[in-house]
């Protein structure tokens, strides 16, 4: 996809894996997209190979049997940004030029996660790989000259290393482009939105997944969100994109309003109709409802 060079404001979006795009960000995605004045270009790090797979039928795809399932994850992720809009998609080095570097559990029930004792030699995480990836972001960086970056806060979320390292790539590429990047957000998920989204899922007739511990989710304290963005007009976009990733994520419809999804561990998460962010990086005030909000063209 061409950008429009008319576009008065520039948003880029770093994510470590397909799927993740939509999981954090799939609402500002589409409604900046749908803005004309609004160019989003999406940068996605691997291609998810070593994603576990829900489908049975698609199982054969897992990195421990046919190891395909990178390749197909294109097709979903494809299928995923069209669904939000179509905005500019890169993958950061080209496609597969870094792999999925898994994670292992590390407590918290099924959700958090740690990097693995041994790493693919082509490993996103990999710490020799640092500075060739921080030249290609930069790469896009110069080319996209976005006013807003958003990524990951310093634990990726939720520990995976892969986020971890989009973390710290993009708070370098912003340090390193001060004239240029005017703001950096964490996509984040506020204590007490979680808790009440939770709450209108959780109990449910027909759930079809476990109701999550204490503190089974990532959140972050409600004084930590700076910025929330009201989604609900794209939730239909939400979830077609989150069906596109049918690998990675169920989605459970109630019939009555509230939809639910879970990843392979069968974790209830609530669609939210609020995406909330962190200030980390920027001049304030920090914007309420508006990424853009206050800067100069």
């Amino acid at each position: 996809m061409t950008l429009p060079r008319t576009a008065g404001r520039r948003l880029l979006l770093v994510h470590a894996h397909p799927d993740d795009e939509t999981l954090t960000t799939g609402g500002a995605i589409a409604r900046y997209t749908a803005d004309p004045d609004t160019s989003v270009t999406v940068v996605t790090c691997t291609l998810g190979e070593e994603g576990e797979v829900i489908p049975p039928e698609l199982r054969e795809l897992a990195p421990d049997r046919a190891d395909q399932l990178g390749g197909y994850r294109v097709h979903e992720l494809a299928g995923a940004l069209a669904a939000l809009g179509g905005p500019d998609h890169r993958y950061l080095g080209g496609a597969a030029h870094w792999r999925d570097s898994g994670m292992v559990l590390a407590g918290h029930g099924d959700v958090w996660a740690a990097t693995p004792a041994e790493l693919h030699p082509r490993a996103l995480a990999a710490p020799e790989a640092f500075d060739e990836q921080l030249a290609r972001l930069l790469e896009i960086v110069d080319e996209v000259r976005p006013q807003v970056v958003v990524s990951y806060a310093h634990d990726g979320g939720y520990g995976h290393p892969d986020h971890v390292r989009a973390h710290r790539l993009v708070a370098a590429a912003v340090q390193a482009r001060p004239d240029v990047v005017a703001r950096l957000f964490h996509a984040v998920v506020g204590r007490t939105t979680l808790d009440k989204g939770l709450a209108e899922i959780v109990g449910l007739p027909g759930l079809p997944f476990r109701a999550p511990g204490e503190d089974e989710l990532p959140s972050v304290p409600d004084a930590e969100v700076t910025t929330r963005l009201d989604v609900t007009a794209h939730r239909a976009a939400r979830i077609e994109a989150m069906r596109a990733h049918a690998t990675q994520i169920s989605v459970w419809d109630s019939g009555h309003g509230p939809v639910a999804l879970a990843m392979s561990n069968e974790v209830a998460q609530p669609l939210l109709d609020v995406e909330e962010y962190v200030l980390a990086h920027g001049a304030g005030p920090a914007p309420a409802d508006d990424l853009f909000s206050g800067l100069d063209r």
